[in-house]
Order: structure tokens, then C-alpha cells, then sequence
């Protein structure tokens, strides 16, 4: 979606790991692809595998830094859209429940107030579908914990449609129903505001 000489911004289909995973399945991944073409690219965040949506890559050590720095100062802001189970009763919230690993069921994540790490996110409703009762939010993490959002939903009740970790067998659907859809950033040198969208495929 954008090449420049400082950064990169990619939209990663579901279904593809985002950095390099364990054994022969774990070869063909978003980040080997690029640093195919980009032999400089380096990884600043990640999306799950089941997401789909905008993801950022350095050019060079110097540029991951910067972005690294940006993002430990809350500095790049990302939405998503997901399909949540049930139709959500209010217009907009906001989820605030520390996140820790539930290491017996690993990679799992859950809500752990005496453990876990603070994790906060806001969300708003942009369309209610009753039947089938589901809900479509636009959220936007403060914090970047590993299964944030989707365990957030899942602890006020709402699991994300498709999540084969986190929702209940009868809410599968083809694939994880979450797209970051927006990526938005100062651009680490010229400091200009940078903006990117992509289409929510679902």
C-alpha cells in the first residue's frame, strides 16, 4: 500500500502469520515476503494470524527505532472493525480489564486483575444486525496486548464472530470476523501526518 524510504505499510491477508512461526508452516509468512523485496524491512508490531489489515514495517534499524518509540509513547493509533456475537445495547464504551496469559491453555489470554497487564479499549457501534444478532464495532486499542481485542469483547460478552480460540463453536464463522482498518502515524522524520486505510473485506 505505501514503499517509502523510511517505512512500509502492508495489508496482510487472514491467514497469514505476520512474522516467522514454528516448523515448515511457519516459513511463509507477511514479513519474509517483504523483506523478500525490502531487504531492510524490519517488524514493529504484528497482527494475528487470523487478523487481517494494516501493518507497519521499518526500513533499517535507525527507523525501527523511532517507530518502536512511537508506539511505546501511544504515538500510532490503529482501528479495527470487528463482528461481534449479540447486539451490543450501548453506542460506544470502553473495555478496561488487565490481560495475562492463561498459560495452561497457551496462547490463550484472559482477564486477571491481581496479574495481568493494564489494557484498554474504546469501541462504538456502527451497525446493528438483528437477525442474525450481531453487532459491528469500530474499536480502537490504547494498549497493544497480545489478544487484546479479542478477549476484551469476549469478557463483556461479545465474542468476535469466527474465533476459533475465543468463541463458542456456534459463532464460527470463514475466518475471524477482525480488520485493522487504519493506521494513522507522524512520519518518524519529516513529522508529516500519515494516514492509512483499507477496506473491511467482511
Amino acid at each position: 500500500m505505501h514503499a517509502c524510504d523510511t517505512l512500509l505499510v502492508l495489508d496482510k491477508p487472514a491467514g497469514l502469520l505476520a512474522v516467522p512461526g514454528r516448523g515448515e508452516a511457519g516459513r511463509d509468512n507477511l514479513a519474509s515476503r517483504v523483506q523478500g523485496r525490502f531487504a531492510d524491512a524490519l517488524v514493529v508490531h504484528r497482527l494475528d494470524q487470523a487478523t487481517s489489515g494494516l501493518m507497519l514495517f521499518a526500513r533499517g534499524l535507525a527507523m525501527q527505532a523511532l517507530l518502536n518509540k512511537a508506539f511505546a509513547q501511544r504515538a500510532v493509533h490503529k482501528n479495527y472493525v470487528a463482528l461481534v456475537e449479540g447486539c451490543v445495547a450501548a453506542d460506544q464504551g470502553q473495555i478496561d480489564a488487565p490481560l495475562a496469559a492463561d498459560w495452561p491453555r497457551r496462547p490463550r489470554q484472559q482477564v486477571d486483575h491481581q496479574h495481568g497487564k493494564a489494557s484498554l479499549t474504546h469501541w462504538s457501534v456502527l451497525a446493528r444486525d438483528d437477525p442474525p444478532r450481531t453487532t459491528r464495532l469500530l474499536l480502537k486499542p490504547i494498549t497493544g496486548r497480545s489478544h487484546q481485542l479479542r478477549v476484551h469483547l469476549l469478557h463483556i460478552g461479545h465474542p468476535i464472530r469466527g474465533d476459533g480460540l475465543y468463541a463458542p463453536e456456534p459463532l464460527q464463522a470463514p475466518r475471524l470476523m477482525l480488520h485493522a482498518t487504519r493506521l494513522q502515524l507522524h512520519h518518524p522524520v519529516s513529522d508529516a501526518l500519515l494516514v492509512f486505510d483499507s477496506p473491511v473485506p467482511f
